[in-house]
């Protein structure tokens, strides 16, 4: 979601150098609160008597951050306009307040287990389970994936596109992300629900 913010510090310093530093800023920013999120849950499968109570608690957290999500659209228009000094910071609170790492917590607490996973969730799931260091190699590869595919449509708005086609190809990803969060949510929940009988 950053992206926006690289192409303006690119626009307003006139630099491709300042698009790629805003980027570096908005990556800390997104692993340091992947991380936040990521690393209690590491620390919790500890508690193996806990795991169920864990899944049950997190697929309610996941839907109602998506209810929130649904309910509460408006963005502050005090972040419209952030300091390059200031992305970092930015890019944790946003990634944190968007719910950065709760699309990899289903995967790291077992949710999907009652489905069939296609070999990319089995790997993360494997990965993550694996040890606290591989929790923190899903995460870096989480936001180096990120922060690639943003970077790419940031370069390709900043030096080809512009804004106009931004202002005019825009939709509310929000409300598509928001509601996928409810359904995985609600999914994760009935499987769980299933399974304990």
């Amino acid at each position: 979601m950053g992206w926006p913010l690289a192409v303006s510090a690119g626009l307003m310093d006139k630099s491709p150098r300042a698009l790629f530093r805003a980027l570096w800023a908005l990556a800390a920013g997104h692993l340091l609160a992947t991380l936040l999120v990521l690393l209690p849950f590491a620390f919790l499968l500890v508690l193996a008597e806990w795991q169920r109570s864990i899944q049950l608690v997190a697929s309610l957290l996941v839907i109602g951050f998506g209810v929130y999500r649904l309910i509460a659209r408006r963005h502050p228009r005090a972040l419209t306009r952030i300091p390059p000094t200031q992305l970092a910071l930015w890019s944790f609170a946003v990634a944190i307040a968007h719910g950065a790492a709760l699309m990899l917590v289903p995967i790291y607490l077992g949710l999907c287990q009652a489905l069939q996973l296609d070999a990319g969730h089995e790997a993360a799931g494997a990965l993550m389970k694996a040890s606290f260091g591989t929790a923190v190699l899903v995460s870096l590869v989480h936001v180096t994936a990120m922060v690639s595919a943003g970077g790419c449509l940031a370069w390709l708005v900043y030096r080809y596109l512009g804004l106009k086609f931004v202002s005019r190809s825009w939709f509310n990803l929000d409300a598509v992300w928001a509601t996928s969060l409810v359904l995985v949510g609600a999914v994760a929940l009935a499987f769980n629900l299933a399974s304990w009988r």
